[in-house]
């Protein structure tokens, strides 16, 4: 069953898309689209530090000049959400859930930003390629920038009893030899970003505080009430990882902001893995993650199970999609046409639900993303440029012969997942 699921999916991938999997009219027959859940990651910020910071000392070289301050949506980020959300919106209509230049109750949309300036703005530009006409409000609690708890991926819970388990699961990322072993593993891409960084001539090696990214005893710190942390190499490698990879998408001259090296696209994501390395290791272990993500999962579990609801566009970070993936053991592994291999910038994990002739409810999972290239070089997303649409498995269920799976067994592992962390100790 997972080798015939495995070319199915192949088969569906190599279909045109609109703004999803195209469907073949045999399917449109059979089913009828309800609903799209979506949980987006925010599109193309600048760095979270700016000049002078730990960052700006690890280089001689000068940083991009950003479009935006720290941590927010820069205009390059804007526009590429825009076009999405145009995307989003002739798909939608072309399936027959909304008519063009529809104005939507509030109970049909539901557009629901973590408060901080990169989410907010993020889901403001979806929404105005979305729904032009409709004015759609965009929903989020705080003024910027704040962490809404829903989104923010804090521990609720930390006993000792759960700070083992979760160090014990850490550790196992990096085998045998734990998570000195997983520092080893991704000692080349340390060696690069060294590289690129020019770091020996960095103005914090040379005041002695900074030798490179040689501390592979990482220490994840893991505290009720805050999002899980950690001290070492990986932790510092990330900053930097994380301000290559945002740079490579805001400037257009490659070799520029590769501070001078032509580096070919299997570099950019070895990069980039750093990034992913870290993510992995501080919200994916499977107590965590059910941990970190339980208000998330709550919630969206209620939005895939609202009547009335038509379209929710809940939008966050990496650390939300990645929890929430590992959570429900969804298989988001590198995806095509990325350099950041599980959540590209701006990616979309999409739930579609679909009704069958005879009522039954029935969900797809796919994640929805701008290529490298189209972020680079934004264009209008069209039959012809299409985002990327990456049907994803989750792990464990069986889905039918069109490659779906019942909304009772989607239920089902909510469930589990909630379970999970109702079972964790305080």
């Amino acid at each position: 069953m997972k080798k015939i699921f495995s070319l199915l999916l192949i088969a569906l991938m190599a279909l045109p898309v609109v703004a999803q999997v195209k469907r073949s009219d045999d399917f449109h027959g059979k089913y009828k689209l309800k609903e799209a859940v979506v949980l987006s990651r925010h599109n193309i910020r600048s760095p979270l530090s700016g000049h002078g910071s730990a960052l700006g000392d690890m280089t001689p070289h000068e940083w991009t000049k950003w479009t935006a301050a720290p941590s927010e949506l820069t205009k390059r980020g804007g526009t590429c959400e825009t076009m999405m959300g145009q995307f989003f919106g002739d798909w939608l209509v072309d399936e027959g859930l909304f008519p063009a230049n529809y104005t939507p109750t509030i109970d049909e949309v539901n557009i629901y930003a973590n408060s901080m300036q990169r989410c907010i703005a993020t889901a403001q530009y979806f929404t105005s390629g979305f729904m032009p006409v409709a004015n759609l409000r965009v929903n989020h609690r705080f003024d910027p920038s704040k962490m809404d708890p829903i989104f923010f991926p804090r521990l609720t819970k930390a006993s000792p009893e759960f700070v083992a388990e979760a160090q014990k699961q850490i550790a196992a990322m990096g085998g045998p030899g734990g998570i000195v072993a997983y520092n080893e593993a991704i000692a080349p891409n340390y060696a690069l970003l060294e590289e690129v960084l020019d770091v020996p001539n960095s103005p914090a090696a040379k005041a002695g505080k900074f030798k490179g990214f040689n501390d592979y005893n990482t220490q994840v710190k893991l505290v009720k009430g805050a999002e899980p942390t950690m001290t070492g190499s990986l932790k510092d490698a990330n900053s930097a990882s994380d301000a290559f990879i945002l740079q490579y998408y805001e400037e257009p001259d490659s070799i520029k902001a590769g501070f001078g090296k032509n580096l070919t696209r299997e570099q950019w994501k070895q990069i980039a893995k750093v990034k992913d390395a870290y993510q992995d290791m501080l919200f994916t272990a499977p107590i965590v993650a059910v941990n970190v993500a339980h208000p998330l999962l709550e919630y969206m579990m209620d939005e895939l199970n609202a009547d009335p609801r038509k379209f929710t566009l809940l939008v966050g970070h990496d650390s939300n999609i990645g929890s929430v993936a590992a959570a429900l053991d969804i298989d988001v592994e590198n995806l095509p046409g990325a350099i950041e291999a599980k959540t590209p910038i701006g990616g979309k994990m999409v739930f579609e639900k679909w009704v069958a002739e005879d009522g039954t409810p029935y969900i797809a999972v796919n994640m929805v993303y701008n290529s490298v290239d189209q972020l680079r070089n934004p264009s209008l997303l069209l039959v012809e440029n299409q985002p990327m649409v990456v049907p994803v498995a989750i792990n464990g269920l069986t889905p039918n012969e069109d490659g779906l799976y019942t909304l009772e067994d989607v239920n089902g592992r909510f469930l589990e997942a909630l379970a999970a962390y109702e079972a964790i100790p305080y």
